[in-house]
C-alpha cells in the first residue's frame, strides 16, 4: 500500500494555490510532477558537476560524464534492453519516433506500405506521412471499434507481404486504453514486418520489458516520469539501430573527420549529435530511481483504484459519456457532458483548482470518429487522492449546472 501523503511531500508544486484554492492536478497525462529527488539531482549538477561530456579529461567532465553514463545504465536496466548502447538519449517521443522516420527514406520504397492506427497521437501519424510523401509508399490505418479499442481482425487483414512497418502506441493518451501490444508485435514480425511502439503513456504506469517485448523500436518521455521536459528515450535493436544513418551531424556522433570522408561514430553515440541535454537526462534516471523506490506494482494497483472510484462517480452524474471505457486502461478518462463544450467545462474546473485537458489532445482522428470536437481529459498519478477526486466530481456537477 501507498502511503500517498507522504509522497505527496516530495512533490513542492502539489501546495500550490490556484484561484484561491488547493491545487488539484489532473493532468499527467500531459505532463506529470517532478518530486524533489529529481529537482535535486538536476540542481545539484549544476551547482557540483556542471561541464560538457565524453570530451574533456579535466574531473568535472569525468564526473558528468559518468553521470550520463549511469543514467544510460539505469534506464537500460529499468526497461530491460539488452544494451546500454541500444539506449539513445533524445529530446522526446517525437524526437526518437523522427530518428526512425528520417533513417528510413531511403530504405522505404513506393512498393512498400506502412501501418498506423486509428488512435494514435499526431506525433505518431505526420512523421509517416511525410515519409509516406518523400518515398511514395502507402499508409493504412488499424480503426478502432466504438468501445476505442482496436480492430484486431482488420489489423490482421492488413498485415500484407507489402507492409514494412507498424507504428503503434502502446497506451492511448487520450482513451487510456492498453493495447495488446505483445499480440501486435508477434503478429506483425510473422509478416515480417518491424514495429515501433509509442511508449509516452505506458512507461509512466507499468513495468515494461523491452527483450521480452521483442519490440524493434521503442520511444518514450521523461517528462510522463516525473522526470524533467525535454529528455527521452530512443530503445532500438542494435543491428537495427546501425543500418540506419545519423539523424543530424555535428560533434560527438564521428569517430573520424577529414574534408575527404567522415566516420561515424560507433552506437549510441552516432545518434547524439552536440551538448546533449546532460541535467536533464540525470533529472530522468533520478526519477526512474524514484519511481522504483515507491514500486511499479505499487503504482498500478493504486492508479487503478482511484481510476475505478472515479469512474463510478463520473456515471452518476447526468447526461455524461465516457470514451474508451473498458477494464484494460490506465488512470485516464476522457468524457463530455451533455452538449457542453469541453473547454467551458475546463475553463469552470479550473476557478476550483482543477487543472484537467480539453480538445483533442493530439488525437484528432480519435475525435472524428466519435464525431466530437473535443473531450475533458481527467488523468490521475499515485500521488493524487480519492478526497482530490470527490472535489473534481463536485466541481464537474457545478459546472455541469452553471452551463445550463
Amino acid at each position: 500500500m501507498l502511503d500517498v501523503y507522504k509522497i505527496r511531500k516530495d512533490f513542492p508544486i502539489l501546495g500550490k494555490k490556484v484561484n484561491n484554492t488547493d491545487l488539484i492536478y489532473f493532468d499527467n497525462a500531459a505532463t506529470s510532477q517532478t518530486p524533489n529527488q529529481v529537482i535535486d539531482a538536476i540542481s545539484n549538477y549544476y551547482k557540483e558537476t556542471n561541464s560538457n561530456i565524453h570530451r574533456g579529461l579535466h574531473s568535472l567532465s569525468a564526473d558528468a560524464t559518468n553521470k550520463y553514463e549511469n543514467s544510460r545504465s539505469i534506464i537500460k536496466n529499468h526497461f530491460g534492453a539488452a544494451y546500454e548502447h541500444e539506449i539513445i538519449f533524445t529530446s522526446g517521443t517525437t524526437h526518437g519516433i523522427n530518428i526512425i522516420s528520417s533513417g528510413l527514406e531511403k530504405s522505404i520504397s513506393s512498393k512498400d506500405e506502412l501501418i498506423v492506427s486509428e488512435m494514435e497521437h499526431h506525433s505518431n501519424i505526420v512523421p509517416w506521412q511525410m515519409l509516406c510523401e518523400k518515398t511514395g509508399s502507402k499508409l493504412k490505418v488499424i480503426p478502432i471499434n466504438d468501445d476505442g479499442t482496436l480492430d484486431m481482425d482488420e489489423y490482421k487483414s492488413l498485415l500484407t507481404p507489402k507492409v514494412k512497418f507498424v507504428f503503434i502506441n502502446h497506451v492511448s493518451n487520450t482513451l487510456g486504453i492498453v493495447n495488446p501490444i505483445k499480440e501486435i508485435i508477434d503478429l506483425a514480425h510473422k509478416n515480417g514486418s518491424k514495429v515501433l511502439v509509442d511508449g509516452a503513456q505506458g512507461a509512466a504506469h507499468f513495468k515494461i520489458n523491452l527483450q521480452e517485448l521483442d519490440v524493434d523500436y521503442y520511444v518514450a518521455s521523461a517528462h510522463k516520469l516525473c522526470g524533467p521536459t525535454g529528455v527521452g528515450f530512443l530503445y532500438g535493436k542494435s543491428e537495427l539501430l546501425n543500418s540506419l544513418p545519423p539523424y543530424q551531424g555535428g560533434g560527438e556522433m564521428i569517430s573520424n573527420v577529414t574534408f575527404d570522408k567522415t566516420e561515424y561514430a560507433d552506437l549510441p553515440h552516432k545518434f547524439e549529435a552536440g551538448t546533449p541535454n546532460i541535467a536533464g537526462v540525470i533529472g530522468f534516471s533520478a526519477a526512474i530511481d524514484y519511481m522504483n523506490s515507491i514500486g511499479f506494482n505499487n503504482i498500478e494497483v493504486y492508479e487503478k483504484e482511484l481510476l475505478d472510484y472515479a469512474t463510478e462517480k463520473l456515471k452518476k452524474i447526468d447526461s455524461i459519456k465516457i470514451y474508451g471505457d473498458i477494464n484494460n486502461k490506465i488512470s485516464v478518462i476522457s468524457f463530455n457532458i451533455g452538449n457542453h463544450h469541453p473547454s467551458d467545462i475546463g475553463s469552470i474546473l479550473d476557478q476550483y483548482g482543477i487543472a484537467v485537458r480539453t480538445g483533442q489532445h493530439c488525437t484528432q482522428p480519435i475525435m472524428d470518429h466519435f464525431n466530437i470536437p473535443g473531450t475533458v481529459r481527467a488523468s490521475f498519478s499515485f500521488y493524487n487522492t480519492k478526497s482530490e477526486i470527490d472535489l473534481f466530481i463536485d466541481a464537474v456537477k457545478k459546472a455541469s449546472k452553471m452551463l445550463g
